[in-house]
């Protein structure tokens, strides 16, 4: 399902891309927040293995937020990080629909302009 959830997302960013012409920022900015939150994943999930330091939970969720979460859910999946702990992917899975939900009205206000 999450790799589905992926796909919905890059079709509805094609779809906007084609209709309201987005700038090339928007892909720029999830992009660069994608690497971001992957590679923050990464360095969670060796802390955690080697009992360090963690990155907290909410820094993770507002990474996924500012559009990072395309590269969480990657991370989640290819890493196997968080993906167990109920409440912590309760939390991400609601910033990932107000991210969406974000991305669609701000789309909206662009093709009103």
């Amino acid at each position: 399902m999450p790799y589905l959830v992926l796909a919905a997302f890059v079709l509805l960013y094609l779809a906007a891309t084609v209709l309201v012409q987005l700038p090339l920022l928007v892909a720029a900015v999830y992009g660069v927040m994608s690497i971001t939150c992957f590679a923050v994943y990464a360095i969670d999930k060796r802390a955690a293995r080697a009992q360090a330091w963690r990155t907290p939970e909410k820094t993770l969720w507002l990474l996924g937020l500012l559009c990072g979460w395309p590269g969480a859910l990657l991370a989640q999946q290819w890493l196997r990080h968080k993906t167990a702990k109920r409440s912590f992917q309760v939390v991400f899975w609601i910033t990932v629909v107000v991210n969406i939900m974000g991305f669609a009205w701000l789309s909206m206000l662009s093709a009103q302009a």
